[in-house]
């Protein structure tokens, strides 16, 4: 197949066309360079002006604060979900974590093995169709931390905006919505996120933290779990995920230079969204959104059909229609539409299409 389909899959996810084309015409020798970005040494000067210019655009779009570190980690979001307590977490200290999806659950399943952590607030009770309000946190003044997430790929739900939480250090996993609006990023102590959404290629996660907070971290730590090491070695302590940051860096330049910035992406977003929702909105139930209204995602769109069986027919004959990874996740079953940054709204368009004719044929 030589065809590109219509990818909706969570993650990895749809990469931006010029990216993959500029990435498949340097594959083989970059410019001026004469090897492949996968064989130059992570030494070399050519791959620290890769990974300088992959910093100073991400710091230029998301307008990054001069005392913040940025690193780019190998691990993964979810390696985070023990280093973020390993590092800021106090032996004689707590933790508060705000759970609204399975993602919030994992992070702090991984730091009560580290330390004293708290619920904070949670949605489970109602199956995690929303966020939870300011006024339903119980939030500690003296916790080390909060930790939430931002965007829950698995149930569709987004924060509107940031949980109100006072002089305590905010601590977000931001995997699946990270740059895909504009966001203030010093009301954060620290931000982490898997690139598999909108960044790049699984391999690299990014961590944006104050500076401030590194010198919490206790000493004995492995030299690769320590924020503060890291950051003084600029994520180059061992060889660092050399592909996924060039992409990564390709990605940023396209927001920068091609989309115009964060506030157009953004907007880009929000349109995608609404088309996709309206269509749900006005099936008269024939689909159902799994997310209450004022906290859609606007990444990840979950729905579901009249019966499971209808749901496994609409997947299959989606993916043969050339809309791919459609299938909702296990614990909440139904569809799922990704639709980041590099989502065409032509897919999304293709796709509302695709479900007026088969409700009309399955109605």
């Amino acid at each position: 197949m030589t065809e590109r389909i219509y990818n909706f899959s969570a993650g990895p996810a749809v990469l931006p066309l010029p990216v993959l084309e500029e990435a498949q015409r340097n594959l083989l020798a970059l410019p001026g360079v004469g090897m492949s970005v996968m064989e130059i040494s992570h030494r070399s000067a050519p791959f620290e002006e890769i990974i300088h210019n992959a910093e100073a655009d991400l710091r230029q779009l998301l307008n990054i604060p001069a005392n913040y570190k940025v690193l780019f980690l190998q691990g993964g979001a979810s390696l985070q979900f023990s280093m973020v307590p390993m590092n800021l977490l106090p032996k004689d200290g707590s933790a508060d974590y705000i759970l609204t999806g399975s993602w919030g659950q994992g992070a702090i399943k991984e730091a009560k093995k580290i330390g004293t952590v708290r619920e904070a607030g949670s949605t489970a009770e109602g199956n995690f169709t929303r966020v939870t309000r300011q006024d339903e946190l119980s939030l500690d003044p003296n916790a080390a931390y909060v930790h939430f997430t931002s965007n829950e790929t698995i149930f569709g739900v987004e924060f509107q905006a940031e949980p109100e939480v006072g002089d305590v250090p905010l601590v977000c996993d931001m995997s699946s919505d990270f740059i895909s609006k504009p966001i203030d990023v010093s009301k954060y102590g620290l931000i982490y996120a898997g690139a598999q959404k909108n960044v790049g290629p699984a391999g690299v996660v990014i961590v944006i933290v104050r500076e401030d907070l590194l010198e919490r971290v206790p000493k004995g730590l492995p030299a690769l779990l320590d924020y503060r090491n890291l950051a003084e070695k600029e994520s180059m302590y061992n060889t660092p995920p050399c592909f996924p940051i060039y992409i990564s860096g390709l990605v940023f330049k396209w927001l920068l230079s091609e989309v115009g910035g964060l506030e157009k992406i953004y907007a880009r977003n929000q349109e995608k969204a609404k088309i996709l929702y309206d269509a749900i909105d006005a099936s008269d139930g024939y689909f159902r959104g799994h997310s209450e209204p004022d906290c859609r995602s606007l990444m990840n769109v979950t729905f579901r059909l009249p019966s499971e069986e209808l749901e496994k027919k609409f997947a299959k004959e989606a993916t043969a229609a050339g809309l791919d990874g459609l299938k909702g996740h296990r614990s909440v079953g139904g569809m799922r539409a990704s639709i980041y940054n590099a989502f065409p709204r032509e897919g999304v368009v293709s796709l509302v299409e695709f479900m007026k004719d088969f409700a009309e044929k399955n109605g």
